[in-house]
């Protein structure tokens, strides 16, 4: 189904349906959800118009079909989304056009911003999703957000609870970040690791603000890039929006020249939009892409490209640290925080967190310690266990692409921490060690790196996402495996092209 999907040279979607049904006598404000009961055949029509105007696949009816926004109605999610998606199945019957499920916004702030745990955010997908795949949608477009998190939290549920392929848009200001202030590179380099099948931009703006940001979209993803902006901006006193037909395609051209493959239209386009759309980019293929092929985590707002030395905080540890061991067992995670927050201030790139000590339920401890630590700071976290269910803990509730700390050259280790790695997009660390210890010899750690890096692109992970640990040692009692150590670190660089971590405390018991 999904290469099926992807594999015509453009894949044009439908347009604005809420600018349609303006048009056709809808209110402000009203809720077009309920339309699927009350008047299932103009839904029906406007899809039909669609198709015939060339679009592939449209979008149902169902952009605020969550039990949130439908909980006052006396309506449920299952009743809204079944009837929505079988309209619009009706009126793509014979024509070869695919129907995805419309999932929007919830219309309340996740935390912290807001008080929606992300918990209940997913439980709340998790029923559109679920639905919409009881009613046979063909596939699920997650769109118009801007917060990271709920996106996330939305593509979890579309990706554990369905086998659909999965499309994934948010809107961006022309400033290059969402209200919530996510970046592009963040969200194309999560969306992308957590498994989305293509990714892009969607309303805010039209299609010659969004060309910037969709260049840099590009350069962040291997995925098929989706670009579906609205009728340019809107007048502020009719709201009638400034891009015709024509300029709209003209616009859109210089996407698809940068690789943008999948096009549509969102706030302000009709039938007659993609008709015009369709005719232009009949004959035409997508760009070539350049993509950045560069170690990288992220917070939404805190990218941090791995193109220089990046300095690693490590004091979130209990090892040595009987305060720190204290506050564990007290669950004192304010002093957790301010640990975090000295290291912030004092220049550190990304945060190492370790929450295991005897009497700790580290499975329980580190999604906690994680959303507080995101509460207050914006840096990356690399997520330092070998206990896989504290790891699935931490990672599931991670705002960002995070990375994991640590797995070694043991075939079992990689067998247990390596499908998490991959499931939550994350980036890992490998010790060039096994059950024989750490080797004595350059050539014996690389040796491990390359184990390390075999098993990681075995389960699936980029080569960009594997750092390799070669291991500092005790400088005043083995002085010889210093020059061990950096023959191993050029050698990974080198001949392997892998990122190099070092704990350089090491050299001095700390």
């Amino acid at each position: 189904m999904q290469t099926e999907l992807f594999q015509d040279k453009i894949l044009i979607l439908d347009g604005g349906m809420g600018t349609v049904l303006q048009q056709r006598g809808l209110p402000p404000g009203g809720q077009p959800e309920l339309l699927n009961l009350t008047q299932p055949e103009l839904l029906e029509s406007i899809h039909r118009e669609y198709i015939e105007a060339g679009s592939r696949v449209i979008y149902a009816n169902t952009f605020g079909a969550n039990g949130l926004k439908l909980a006052k109605t006396g309506h449920s999610v299952e009743e809204i989304i079944t009837a929505a998606v079988t309209i619009a199945k009706r009126a793509a019957a014979d024509t070869g056009a695919r129907v995805a499920l419309d999932v929007g916004p919830l219309g309340e702030l996740l935390e912290p911003m807001g008080t929606l745990p992300f918990e209940r955010a997913y439980e709340l997908f998790q029923a559109m999703v679920q639905a919409g795949s009881r009613a046979g949608a063909d596939l699920i477009a997650i769109e118009t957000m801007t917060d990271l998190y709920e996106t996330k939290a939305a593509l979890l549920a579309a990706k554990e609870n369905t086998g659909l392929p999965v499309l994934v848009t948010m809107s961006f200001e022309a400033s290059g970040r969402t209200f919530t202030g996510c970046t592009v590179a963040s969200m194309a380099r999560t969306l992308e690791g957590l498994g989305a099948d293509a990714i892009g931009l969607n309303c805010s703006l039209g299609p010659d603000l969004l060309t910037p940001l969709l260049k840099e979209l590009c350069a962040n993803t291997r995925l098929p890039v989706i670009a579906k902006p609205n009728a340019g901006l809107p007048d502020p006193v009719h709201g009638h929006y400034n891009m015709g037909p024509e300029a709209f395609v003209q616009a859109i051209l210089p996407c698809v020249e940068m690789g943008v493959s999948i096009v549509g239209g969102c706030c302000g386009t009709t039938p007659e939009y993609i008709r015009q759309l369709s005719a232009a980019l009949e004959d035409r293929e997508p760009g070539n892409r350049n993509y950045r092929a560069a170690g990288f985590v992220c917070t939404p707002s805190a990218p941090a490209i791995l193109d220089g030395v990046r300095v690693i905080g490590e004091r979130i540890n209990p090892t040595g640290k009987k305060r720190f061991q204290q506050a564990l067992l007290e669950d004192d995670l304010d002093y957790i925080l301010d640990m975090a927050v000295q290291q912030e201030d004092a220049g550190a790139d990304i945060l190492d967190v370790n929450v295991g000590y005897p009497g700790v339920d580290e499975a329980a401890m580190l999604p906690r310690v994680v959303k507080k630590l995101q509460s207050a700071i914006s840096l990356p976290l690399q997520l330092d266990s070998s206990n896989p269910d504290a790891l699935e803990a931490g990672l599931r509730v991670y705002n960002g692409k995070a990375a994991v700390n640590s797995v070694n050259g043991e075939q079992a280790v990689l067998d247990r921490i390596l499908p998490i790695v991959k499931k939550y997009g994350a980036s890992v660390v490998g010790l060039t060690l096994d059950k024989d210890g750490i080797p004595q010899t350059a050539e014996g750690r690389v040796a491990i790196a390359r184990r390390i890096l075999d098993a990681a692109l075995s389960y699936g992970i980029p080569k960009e996402d594997v750092w390799i640990d070669c291991l500092t040692l005790t400088v005043s009692a083995q002085q010889e495996q210093a020059a061990e150590t950096l023959k191993a670190v050029q050698t990974v660089r080198e001949t392997l092209g892998l990122q190099v971590v070092l704990g350089v405390s090491n050299i001095s018991f700390g």
